[in-house]
């Protein structure tokens, strides 16, 4: 009814002449419900090669393909489609307060063997797609590793995979952690009640209460995963497996007066420096002795 482009007469003055509001000649129709599901249905596909993709790339992804769409529309659309990019939040300790939180059962203990203290932990570790994460259960006396599992989700399974490996090799009177959804869980905090073992949480903001678990955190990533190129998650799993096989069977620890964490948790005790370098005086005669007796 009212056309641009002429000069004799403007767009205000037909609007008015016609009594129309300027605005609707504007105007143009939103996109249909059928426009929304055909975008989310590419949006699964996206996600399921690239689930790194937040819906800034998303949008630009979305671009590329021809669709017209601004990051707010990709942002609801993802939402509603349940799609979360796979990234490190600002920490892997999320509080759920409705859960019920432990005492912190550490303080001012002597802990003096195997198995009477274990502490859990979880961190993140970034491949070249997007990030993975670790969670590890340590012997505080041994420093062994006693279980690990790796997991691209933040949520109790892969915590509970990692305390069912632990458990295989032994049980604890004491399992301490942060105060995370993860730990204060009912399926968490469920299992540790139904094998007797008591449960003790960090402080608020106490990151120092589990301090020998975010020890092992530098030691591994400064060791191994700073070291190597992961591509893959099945790449990291097997080189995280290999490390920690060395940490506990091989690599001599300076606190442990640098015997190995599997011979410490064998003997139940840290022998002295002098008895390790006993121990290589003997190996040594017996190679030796080896030697000379060998036929030529």
């Amino acid at each position: 009814m009212v056309e641009h482009g002429s000069e004799a007469v403007d767009i205000k003055r037909k609007c008015a002449l016609l009594c129309v509001a300027r605005s609707t000649i504007y105007y143009k129709p939103k996109e249909t419900i059928d426009d929304d599901v055909k975008i989310m249905n590419e949006l699964r596909d996206i996600y399921l090669e690239k689930p790194m993709y937040g819906y800034r790339r998303m949008t630009v992804e979305l671009r590329k393909m021809g669709f017209i769409v601004n990051h707010k529309r990709v942002f609801r659309l993802m939402n509603l489609a349940g799609l979360r990019a796979i990234y490190p939040t600002r920490t892997t300790t999320i509080r759920d307060l409705s859960h019920k939180v432990f005492p912190y059962l550490l303080r001012g203990m002597q802990i003096v063997q195997p198995n009477q203290v274990w502490q859990v932990d979880i961190t993140y570790i970034k491949i070249r797609h997007g990030f993975v994460y670790l969670i590890c259960l340590i012997d505080v006396f041994s420093r062994k590793i006693m279980g690990w599992e790796l997991s691209t989700f933040l949520d109790t399974s892969p915590c509970l995979e990692a305390l069912n490996n632990a458990l295989k090799h032994g049980q604890p009177d004491i399992i301490n952690s942060d105060q995370g959804c993860q730990f204060t869980s009912s399926a968490w905090t469920g299992v540790l009640l139904q094998n007797g073992i008591l449960i003790s949480m960090d402080g608020k903001g106490r990151w120092a209460d589990n301090v020998f678990a975010e020890r092992f955190w530098r030691t591994i990533k400064y060791e191994c995963v700073f070291l190597h190129n992961f591509d893959t998650v099945l790449e990291l799993r097997v080189g995280l497996g290999k490390f920690i096989d060395f940490y506990n069977s091989n690599r001599f620890h300076q606190a442990l007066n640098y015997h190995t964490p599997d011979v410490v948790y064998a003997l139940k005790k840290i022998p002295t420096r002098q008895e390790l370098f006993e121990q290589f005086s003997l190996h040594h005669q017996a190679l030796n002795q080896e030697v000379v007796m060998t036929p030529k």
